[in-house]
Protein backbone atom coordinates (compact mmCIF):
# COMPACT_ATOMS: atom_id res chain seq x y z
CA UNK A 1 0.00 0.00 0.00
CA UNK A 2 1.60 3.22 -0.94
CA UNK A 3 0.85 6.60 1.08
CA UNK A 4 -1.46 7.29 -1.52
CA UNK A 5 -4.15 4.84 -0.16
CA UNK A 6 -4.36 6.58 3.41
CA UNK A 7 -7.49 5.26 5.01
CA UNK A 8 -10.32 7.25 6.36
CA UNK A 9 -12.63 3.96 7.46
CA UNK A 10 -10.98 1.92 10.00
CA UNK A 11 -10.71 3.25 12.86
CA UNK A 12 -8.47 0.35 14.27
CA UNK A 13 -5.55 1.82 12.67
CA UNK A 14 -5.98 4.94 14.74
CA UNK A 15 -5.20 5.04 18.82
CA UNK A 16 -8.35 5.97 19.70
CA UNK A 17 -11.80 5.97 17.78
CA UNK A 18 -11.92 9.12 14.85
CA UNK A 19 -13.76 11.96 16.66
CA UNK A 20 -14.88 14.76 13.87
CA UNK A 21 -15.79 17.56 15.52
CA UNK A 22 -14.21 19.66 18.45
CA UNK A 23 -14.03 17.95 22.21
CA UNK A 24 -13.72 19.99 24.51
CA UNK A 25 -14.90 23.58 25.35
CA UNK A 26 -11.67 25.01 23.98
CA UNK A 27 -12.17 23.54 20.80
CA UNK A 28 -15.60 24.84 20.14
CA UNK A 29 -13.96 28.33 20.90
CA UNK A 30 -11.66 28.02 18.36
CA UNK A 31 -13.91 26.65 15.55
CA UNK A 32 -16.23 28.90 16.33
CA UNK A 33 -13.68 31.86 16.07
CA UNK A 34 -12.72 30.33 12.54
CA UNK A 35 -15.94 29.92 11.56
CA UNK A 36 -17.44 33.89 11.61
CA UNK A 37 -13.63 34.63 10.85
CA UNK A 38 -13.97 36.91 7.47
CA UNK A 39 -11.12 39.61 7.90
CA UNK A 40 -10.72 41.31 4.81
CA UNK A 41 -6.74 40.64 5.24
CA UNK A 42 -7.31 37.16 4.35
CA UNK A 43 -9.67 37.58 1.61
CA UNK A 44 -8.68 40.10 -0.58
CA UNK A 45 -5.22 38.84 -0.44
CA UNK A 46 -6.85 35.73 -1.75
CA UNK A 47 -8.31 36.89 -4.13
CA UNK A 48 -5.85 37.79 -6.19
CA UNK A 49 -4.84 34.75 -7.42
CA UNK A 50 -7.43 32.11 -5.75
CA UNK A 51 -5.18 30.89 -3.33
CA UNK A 52 -6.15 31.63 0.06
CA UNK A 53 -3.87 31.22 2.96
CA UNK A 54 -3.96 31.58 6.66
CA UNK A 55 -0.33 32.34 7.64
CA UNK A 56 2.10 35.66 7.55
CA UNK A 57 4.57 36.25 4.44
CA UNK A 58 8.44 36.20 4.47
CA UNK A 59 10.68 37.97 1.62
CA UNK A 60 12.17 41.19 0.63
CA UNK A 61 9.39 44.03 -0.16
CA UNK A 62 9.76 44.84 -3.98
CA UNK A 63 9.62 48.45 -4.11
CA UNK A 64 9.23 48.64 -7.62
CA UNK A 65 6.15 46.71 -7.51
CA UNK A 66 4.44 48.96 -5.40
CA UNK A 67 5.41 51.89 -6.88
CA UNK A 68 3.98 55.30 -6.12
CA UNK A 69 2.10 55.61 -2.51
CA UNK A 70 0.00 58.63 -3.92
CA UNK A 71 -1.47 56.49 -7.14
CA UNK A 72 -4.95 55.21 -6.67
CA UNK A 73 -3.95 51.55 -7.47
CA UNK A 74 -1.08 51.59 -4.59
CA UNK A 75 -3.63 50.18 -2.41
CA UNK A 76 -4.22 47.04 -5.11
CA UNK A 77 -0.52 46.71 -5.46
CA UNK A 78 0.18 46.34 -1.76
CA UNK A 79 -2.41 43.79 -1.21
CA UNK A 80 -0.46 42.23 -4.51
CA UNK A 81 2.63 42.62 -1.97
CA UNK A 82 1.77 41.35 0.49
CA UNK A 83 0.11 37.85 -0.50
CA UNK A 84 3.21 37.78 -3.02
CA UNK A 85 5.56 37.05 0.40
CA UNK A 86 2.51 34.75 1.87
CA UNK A 87 3.29 32.68 -0.53
CA UNK A 88 6.97 33.10 -0.55
CA UNK A 89 6.27 31.46 3.05
CA UNK A 90 4.24 28.26 2.26
CA UNK A 91 6.53 27.99 -0.71
CA UNK A 92 9.94 27.78 1.61
CA UNK A 93 7.59 25.12 3.57
CA UNK A 94 6.95 23.15 0.93
CA UNK A 95 11.13 23.61 0.08
CA UNK A 96 11.51 21.45 3.20
CA UNK A 97 9.22 18.56 2.87
CA UNK A 98 11.83 16.72 1.04
CA UNK A 99 11.35 14.55 -2.06
CA UNK A 100 7.43 13.57 -2.83
CA UNK A 101 6.17 11.92 -5.41
CA UNK A 102 2.80 11.53 -6.99
CA UNK A 103 1.34 8.16 -5.50
CA UNK A 104 2.33 10.24 -1.92
CA UNK A 105 -0.23 11.56 0.21
CA UNK A 106 0.33 14.43 2.70
CA UNK A 107 -1.07 15.98 5.72
CA UNK A 108 -1.64 19.59 6.39
CA UNK A 109 -2.93 19.76 10.16
CA UNK A 110 -4.83 23.30 10.47
CA UNK A 111 -5.46 23.91 6.88
CA UNK A 112 -7.55 26.80 6.71
CA UNK A 113 -9.05 27.56 3.70
CA UNK A 114 -6.83 25.42 1.75
CA UNK A 115 -4.23 27.16 -0.03
CA UNK A 116 -1.21 25.59 0.94
CA UNK A 117 -2.98 22.21 -0.25
CA UNK A 118 -3.50 23.54 -3.46
CA UNK A 119 -0.12 24.55 -3.79
CA UNK A 120 1.50 21.36 -3.00
CA UNK A 121 -0.14 19.47 -5.26
CA UNK A 122 0.55 21.65 -7.47
CA UNK A 123 4.05 20.83 -6.98
CA UNK A 124 3.99 17.61 -6.48
CA UNK A 125 0.86 16.36 -7.95
CA UNK A 126 -0.04 14.15 -5.26
CA UNK A 127 -2.87 13.81 -2.83
CA UNK A 128 -3.10 16.10 -0.07
CA UNK A 129 -5.95 15.81 2.69
CA UNK A 130 -6.50 18.78 5.04
CA UNK A 131 -7.61 19.29 8.92
CA UNK A 132 -9.23 22.28 10.53
CA UNK A 133 -11.58 22.25 13.38
CA UNK A 134 -13.89 24.78 10.93
CA UNK A 135 -16.36 23.85 9.04
CA UNK A 136 -16.54 26.83 7.02
CA UNK A 137 -13.03 26.63 6.13
CA UNK A 138 -13.30 23.26 5.35
CA UNK A 139 -16.12 23.78 3.32
CA UNK A 140 -14.38 26.77 1.38
CA UNK A 141 -11.30 24.24 0.91
CA UNK A 142 -13.32 22.01 -1.04
CA UNK A 143 -15.22 24.25 -3.14
CA UNK A 144 -11.75 25.87 -4.31
CA UNK A 145 -10.56 22.30 -5.01
CA UNK A 146 -13.52 21.69 -7.22
CA UNK A 147 -13.58 24.84 -9.32
CA UNK A 148 -9.69 24.26 -9.73
CA UNK A 149 -10.76 20.21 -10.90
CA UNK A 150 -7.87 18.94 -8.20
CA UNK A 151 -10.77 17.61 -5.64
CA UNK A 152 -9.57 14.12 -6.23
CA UNK A 153 -6.38 15.43 -4.91
CA UNK A 154 -6.58 18.02 -2.29
CA UNK A 155 -9.70 17.43 0.39
CA UNK A 156 -10.04 19.39 3.70
CA UNK A 157 -12.34 17.81 6.33
CA UNK A 158 -13.88 18.92 10.08
CA UNK A 159 -11.43 17.11 12.27
CA UNK A 160 -9.29 17.72 15.29
CA UNK A 161 -5.63 17.18 13.75
CA UNK A 162 -4.64 15.47 17.68
CA UNK A 163 -6.61 12.49 16.64
CA UNK A 164 -6.75 12.32 12.98
CA UNK A 165 -8.37 9.03 10.44
CA UNK A 166 -5.69 8.57 8.82
CA UNK A 167 -3.97 5.21 8.55
CA UNK A 168 -0.84 4.89 10.72
CA UNK A 169 2.67 5.52 9.01
CA UNK A 170 1.16 5.86 5.47
CA UNK A 171 1.92 10.13 5.20
CA UNK A 172 5.17 10.74 3.06
CA UNK A 173 5.39 14.33 4.90
CA UNK A 174 2.78 16.46 7.05
CA UNK A 175 3.15 20.29 8.12
CA UNK A 176 1.56 22.41 10.52
CA UNK A 177 1.88 26.22 9.31
CA UNK A 178 1.14 28.67 12.05
CA UNK A 179 -1.66 25.83 13.65
CA UNK A 180 0.76 24.61 16.31
CA UNK A 181 -0.30 26.86 18.61
CA UNK A 182 -3.62 25.48 19.44
CA UNK A 183 -3.06 22.35 21.17
CA UNK A 184 -0.80 20.79 23.09
CA UNK A 185 2.34 20.08 21.66
CA UNK A 186 2.95 16.42 22.91
CA UNK A 187 -0.21 15.46 21.84
CA UNK A 188 0.52 16.86 18.48
CA UNK A 189 3.59 15.68 17.69
CA UNK A 190 2.68 11.85 18.91
CA UNK A 191 -0.10 12.26 16.14
CA UNK A 192 2.51 13.35 12.98
CA UNK A 193 4.39 10.73 14.39
CA UNK A 194 1.80 7.75 13.99
CA UNK A 195 0.21 9.29 10.81
CA UNK A 196 3.91 9.71 8.98
CA UNK A 197 5.61 6.85 7.91
CA UNK A 198 9.55 5.92 9.26
CA UNK A 199 11.93 8.47 7.27
CA UNK A 200 8.76 10.90 6.82
CA UNK A 201 9.44 14.41 6.74
CA UNK A 202 7.58 17.03 9.22
CA UNK A 203 7.69 20.84 8.75
CA UNK A 204 6.54 23.36 11.39
CA UNK A 205 6.94 27.33 10.44
CA UNK A 206 5.29 29.30 13.89
CA UNK A 207 5.92 32.05 16.39
CA UNK A 208 6.96 31.39 19.39
CA UNK A 209 8.56 33.04 22.46
CA UNK A 210 11.80 33.18 23.16
CA UNK A 211 13.21 31.39 26.39
CA UNK A 212 16.26 33.73 26.37
CA UNK A 213 13.84 36.89 26.97
CA UNK A 214 12.66 35.39 30.61
CA UNK A 215 9.05 35.19 29.69
CA UNK A 216 6.14 36.01 27.32
CA UNK A 217 6.01 39.19 26.89
CA UNK A 218 3.10 41.86 26.58
CA UNK A 219 3.31 41.35 23.27
CA UNK A 220 3.16 37.91 23.04
CA UNK A 221 0.24 38.23 25.79
CA UNK A 222 -1.02 40.82 23.41
CA UNK A 223 -1.53 38.04 20.05
CA UNK A 224 -2.69 35.05 22.63
CA UNK A 225 -5.52 37.02 23.77
CA UNK A 226 -6.12 38.26 19.95
CA UNK A 227 -6.34 34.89 18.41
CA UNK A 228 -7.38 32.91 21.47
CA UNK A 229 -4.33 30.71 21.27
CA UNK A 230 -1.51 29.86 23.80
CA UNK A 231 2.26 30.52 22.12
CA UNK A 232 4.68 28.01 23.00
CA UNK A 233 8.33 28.82 23.43
CA UNK A 234 11.02 27.50 21.55
CA UNK A 235 12.13 25.07 23.67
CA UNK A 236 8.65 23.39 24.29
CA UNK A 237 8.77 22.50 20.45
CA UNK A 238 12.08 21.30 20.17
CA UNK A 239 11.60 18.67 23.87
CA UNK A 240 8.34 17.48 22.46
CA UNK A 241 9.61 16.59 19.09
CA UNK A 242 12.53 14.29 21.18
CA UNK A 243 10.05 12.55 22.93
CA UNK A 244 7.76 11.91 19.93
CA UNK A 245 10.81 10.30 17.77
CA UNK A 246 10.54 13.76 15.30
CA UNK A 247 14.43 14.34 14.90
CA UNK A 248 14.88 18.10 13.71
CA UNK A 249 17.08 18.34 10.45
CA UNK A 250 16.68 22.24 10.17
CA UNK A 251 15.95 24.91 12.81
CA UNK A 252 15.37 28.25 10.36
CA UNK A 253 15.07 31.46 12.33
CA UNK A 254 12.52 33.41 9.88
CA UNK A 255 12.58 36.72 11.91
CA UNK A 256 14.31 38.95 9.53
CA UNK A 257 12.32 37.59 7.00
CA UNK A 258 8.79 37.93 8.18
CA UNK A 259 9.71 41.78 9.62
CA UNK A 260 9.22 43.34 6.39
CA UNK A 261 6.09 41.49 5.78
CA UNK A 262 4.57 42.94 9.21
CA UNK A 263 5.68 46.64 8.49
CA UNK A 264 4.33 46.32 4.83
CA UNK A 265 1.30 45.38 6.66
CA UNK A 266 1.32 47.77 9.38
CA UNK A 267 0.43 50.60 6.45
CA UNK A 268 -2.13 48.91 4.68
CA UNK A 269 -5.98 49.90 5.05
CA UNK A 270 -6.05 46.09 6.23
CA UNK A 271 -4.55 46.59 9.41
CA UNK A 272 -6.25 43.96 12.18
CA UNK A 273 -4.67 46.25 15.53
CA UNK A 274 -1.93 43.08 15.97
CA UNK A 275 0.42 44.26 13.55
CA UNK A 276 2.39 46.44 16.65
CA UNK A 277 2.77 43.59 18.81
CA UNK A 278 3.94 41.59 16.37
CA UNK A 279 6.77 44.27 14.91
CA UNK A 280 7.75 45.24 18.56
CA UNK A 281 8.17 41.67 19.82
CA UNK A 282 10.21 40.39 16.85
CA UNK A 283 12.43 43.51 17.51
CA UNK A 284 12.70 43.08 21.15
CA UNK A 285 13.60 39.63 20.56
CA UNK A 286 11.22 38.27 22.63
CA UNK A 287 9.41 36.42 19.92
CA UNK A 288 10.66 34.44 16.80
CA UNK A 289 9.09 33.11 13.59
CA UNK A 290 11.00 29.51 12.82
CA UNK A 291 10.50 27.04 10.93
CA UNK A 292 11.28 23.71 12.26
CA UNK A 293 11.92 20.52 9.58
CA UNK A 294 11.84 16.94 11.36
CA UNK A 295 12.55 13.45 10.47
CA UNK A 296 10.15 11.16 11.64
CA UNK A 297 12.79 8.12 12.99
Amino acid sequence: MTSAELTTTEASAAPSAFIPAPTTPYQGDIARYWDHEARPVNLRLGDVDGLYHHHYGIGDIDHGALGDADDSAYEKRLIAELHRLESAQAELLLDHLGTIGRDDTLVDAGCGRGGSMVMAHQRFGCKVEGVTLSAKQAEFANRRARELGVEDHVHARVCNMLNTPFETGRAAASWNNESSMYVDLHDLFAEHSRVLEVGGRYVTITGCWNPRYGQPSKWVSQINAHFECNIHSRREYLRAMADNRLVPQAVIDLTPATLPYWELRATSRLVTGIEEAFINSYKDGSFQYLLIAADRI
